[in-house]
């Protein structure tokens, strides 16, 4: 479901938040475990990069998630944006 009152919450904040928090991780001690660079989770963490699909399988091998999971939550943010975009557009 896409919220209608409120900006969805983008997958970085939740991975910040409800992953690396709680688990006393690191970004750095993360982008290890995935073999990626630190920037590329980092960027994910301040919205300013998207979950791609590689990155959604990386991070569910490495915190034991799906990357389906990870995936829904970027949908719900694209969307939210397009239909945002179409009300202003119209």
């Amino acid at each position: 479901m896409i919220p209608r009152h409120r900006k969805p919450t983008h997958p970085g904040e939740i991975l910040l938040h409800d992953f690396l928090e709680p688990k006393g991780l690191t970004q750095v001690e993360l982008a290890d475990r995935m073999g990626i660079p630190v920037q590329r989770v980092n960027t994910l963490v301040r919205g300013k990069r998207d979950m791609t699909a590689e990155t959604a399988i990386l991070l569910s091998r490495a915190l034991g998630t799906t990357p389906e999971f990870w995936m829904n939550l970027q949908n719900t943010c694209d969307l939210y944006q397009a239909k945002q975009h179409l009300v202003h557009a119209a």
